[in-house]
């Protein structure tokens, strides 16, 4: 017989991971999408970059500010809002004509996403006991692999018979399905077992208590690594179907070899997620990064299909591993107070990597570096964002919340 506890877990890993799985659905079919609108409206590789930029831009505002919202309000509330923002931006994308209009709704969408990502993953971390928080946070990531792949299926069958438009309905409509379950979730016990006057507190004195002398290392650490692993992921991931179409594949056989590549984002999760408790956040997170560099460093000089394939899987299965034990490994750095707001501060900085990332390969295809100059920036980033973890990180395995 399974306890209430038990069920109670699922039905949270469950729930967040809808969320996080419509998040990777977004995500995954603007990749996509860029590479359709390319073709459509004749935008240039900068004009592309752009796309992927405002994305972030919305990220790192979204970040910041629902960080902060959920130490003041509750996890559960602003889980809500980010939903429903991202949600509803993403449906009426898809009625826009132009490309002003599109950045702009972009830039609502991106808010959406920044700000449920740290607090789905704060609000599993509260909930959950010390010694199978790691696991269950991997396995919250490990919906986004889903979410990536029925973006890849999206795309691959309904852009080319019926549109960009349709991809976007489809991939808002579900969303408000997680919207309502949503609503029966209860708060983090943590955040509601802590004093109201600390929930009151200014955001400026919970930013400064996360830059204070206890947690300034880690602080430092946090913000290298999310950098470098945003910057190096959204350059490479968003431009991963266009990548495909300069090194000469047509645009559905890149959406076909990307699907490929795809499905070896779940093993990454599911292998991370057995490692994470047994070996440590720091060995799964160096680990995972140093393979994603060189997978990206091979695929980058990928001259032919086996080889483009091959690099491809295992930047997949490398990269969204390592995104799984960040995102279990970030709140476990802070206190229940300021959680919400280190972990926002945290993925907030991240995200300029991303408006860096899509941007740097928009400008660098267009003055005619080459692709392989392009993934060896990015495998050179992920590199010091290891090194960074290496250096600066402690080991948080089975450590109790406060």
């Amino acid at each position: 017989m399974k306890t209430t506890k038990e069920i109670s877990r699922k039905k949270l890993l469950g729930i967040a991971g809808l969320g996080w799985m419509f998040d990777a659905m977004d995500v995954g079919i603007l990749s996509f999408i860029i590479a359709a609108l390319q073709k459509e409206w004749n935008l240039t590789t900068s004009e592309m970059g752009w796309i992927g930029s405002v994305n972030s831009i919305g990220m790192a505002v979204g970040a910041l500010v629902f960080g902060l919202m959920a130490d003041r309000v509750g996890r559960k509330h602003v889980f809500i809002i980010t939903l429903l923002l991202f949600s509803v931006g993403s449906g009426l994308s898809a009625f826009t004509t132009s490309l002003a209009l599109f950045l702009i709704l972009r830039f609502f969408i991106g808010m959406g996403l920044g700000g449920e990502l740290p607090v789905a993953s704060t609000l599993v971390s509260e909930s959950v006991p010390a010694h199978e928080r790691g696991k269950v946070v991997v396995l919250l990531e490990s919906f986004w692999a889903g979410g990536w792949l029925i973006a890849a299926l999206i795309s691959y069958f309904v852009i080319p018979s019926f549109g960009w438009q349709a991809a976007l309905l489809l991939s808002a409509l579900p969303a408000f399905y997680a919207l309502y379950l949503r609503m029966k979730l209860p708060d983090s016990p943590r955040f509601q077992a802590i004093n109201v006057s600390k929930q009151k507190e200014s955001s400026i004195k919970k930013i400064a208590k996360v830059w204070a002398k206890p947690y300034i290392k880690q602080t430092i650490m946090l913000w290298i690594l999310w950098f470098c692993v945003v910057f190096s992921y959204y350059g490479m991931f968003l431009w991963l179907p266009s990548v495909m179409v300069m090194k000469g594949f047509s645009l559905i056989k890149s959406f076909e070899y990307v699907l490929i590549m795809t499905l070896a984002q779940l093993p990454g999760y599911f292998i991370a997620a057995y490692l994470i408790e047994r070996a440590g956040r720091k060995f799964v997170l160096i680990t995972f990064l140093v393979g994603t560099a060189v997978s990206a460093y091979f695929f980058g000089n990928a001259e032919t299909l086996p080889l483009l394939l091959t690099s491809g899987i295992f930047l997949s299965f490398f990269n969204l591993g390592a995104w799984g034990a960040l995102y279990a490994y970030t709140p476990e750095h802070y206190p229940t107070e300021v959680r919400g707001t280190g972990s926002g501060l945290a993925a907030s900085f991240g995200r300029v990597g991303g408006i860096l990332g899509p941007l740097t390969v928009g400008y660098l295809v267009a003055a005619e570096v080459p692709i392989h100059t392009i993934f060896f920036i990015f495998a050179v980033s992920i590199l010091i964002g290891a090194l960074a973890v290496l250096l600066l990180g402690e080991e948080t395995k089975q450590k109790e919340l406060v």
